[in-house]
């Protein structure tokens, strides 16, 4: 149930949710601490972590999902494991399909990022997950859109296992 929970983090979002370390702006970028790269006209590349905030009588130990269940999480986003925090992240998942230990689940996520550049970021995958897993298998959230800086954005979001945080590499471009 565990990977079930964790599947969007960021999730997807989804979306989530999200991630600002280390930005690696593309060239020319001037970056400002505590934010996201800025923009140099072609886009932002960047990475930050995201760690599930626990809901209220969260259970992890349920059944298997069926088709139809949903679920939601939320994650607070950081520079670095442990550092800043520099955003938040919120996700909704819906069960599509279910065979077995093996599910697929349509994630949407809105990522809200702070300090100048700012905005909100949304992004949705059809991810295939394993209930028996512990850790998720990495996968790619698709950006469908953006508002403040993030305006026009498109691009991706890589999602990946890192302890017990989710790495989220953003490749954004705003053209």
């Amino acid at each position: 149930m565990r990977s079930f929970r964790r599947i969007g983090a960021l999730g997807v979002v989804a979306v989530a949710a999200a991630t600002l370390v280390t930005a690696a702006p593309l060239p020319s970028s001037a970056t400002t601490p505590g934010s996201v790269p800025a923009d140099d006209g072609d886009g932002f590349e960047f990475t930050l972590y995201a760690k599930e905030v626990p809901g209220p009588g969260a259970d992890e130990s349920g059944p298997p999902p069926k088709v139809g269940d949903t679920f939601t999480f939320a994650d607070d986003l950081f520079k670095t494991k442990g550092g800043d925090k520099v955003g938040r992240d919120g996700v909704i998942c819906a069960v599509v399909r279910s065979a077995g230990e093996q599910s697929d689940a349509n994630c949407v996520g809105t990522f809200v990022l702070n300090g100048g550049p700012g905005g909100q970021l949304t992004a949705q995958a059809l991810t295939t997950f394993d209930v028996s897993d512990q850790e998720p298998a990495a996968f790619d959230l698709a950006v469908t859109g953006g508002t403040g800086d993030f305006k026009n954005a498109h691009g991706y979001i890589r999602v990946s296992p890192d302890g017990d945080h989710q790495r989220m590499e953003f490749h954004i471009t705003v053209r």
